[in-house]
């Protein structure tokens, strides 16, 4: 879920063109890529960003996340076909990708500015959880990749995408409610 939609979907379109197994480096470099920003900035992040900012990036994270559900639903009402095009990725192209992604910052700054710390998790812990995380990351166009290769015929349906579009925009929207809702619970802001 916290992937840019252009990395799941690229990993989707190699699926259905037969590419999945030249694509698995792709994913594992978007996981990497993931693994150091929550690393990276978990370890800075807390100590150095003060609690007001820490909760206007909760906020203005969850109202990103869920901008990015309403574009998804409302592009659940356009049906768009999908074409098989090959496409070469590798680890290097997936870990770029995703380091260089600004959107990546949305997701990984509320996280390891607010709900780190809320967690209490510091220390090696952060390692561990900057690992699961990116480990996550990596599964997110796995999971894609795996799709498009084994349900080829229901990607390539509109419809199904559609649903798909639908049902994803409402889990983004659970995940912006939250991050709006610590915001506000830890830091009194709304």
């Amino acid at each position: 879920m916290y992937t840019p939609g252009p990395v799941n979907m690229l990993s989707l379109f190699a699926g259905v063109s037969g590419q999945a197994r030249q694509t698995i480096g792709f994913c594992v470099g978007v996981g990497v890529a993931m693994g150091i920003l929550f690393a990276g900035l978990g370890y800075v992040g807390s100590a150095f960003i003060p609690a007001m900012v820490q909760s206007m990036a909760s906020l203005l994270g969850g109202l990103y996340i869920g901008w990015l559900g309403v574009k998804m639903m409302r592009s659940s009402f356009t049906a768009h076909s999908v074409s098989e095009r090959p496409t070469a990725m590798h680890f290097s192209t997936g870990f770029i990708m995703q380091l260089t992604n600004p959107k990546a910052m949305v997701v990984v700054v509320p996280v390891v500015t607010v709900q780190f710390p809320n967690a209490n998790i510091e220390g090696v812990s952060i390692a561990l959880m900057a690992f699961a995380l990116g480990a996550l990351a990596a599964w997110a166009p796995g999971t894609y990749l795996l799709l498009g290769s084994q349900f080829k015929r229901a990607v390539l349906n509109p419809n199904v995408m559609c649903w798909t579009k639908r049902i994803m925009s409402c889990m983004l929207w659970g995940v912006a409610v939250q991050f709006i809702w610590q915001s506000h619970a830890m830091y009194g802001l709304s």
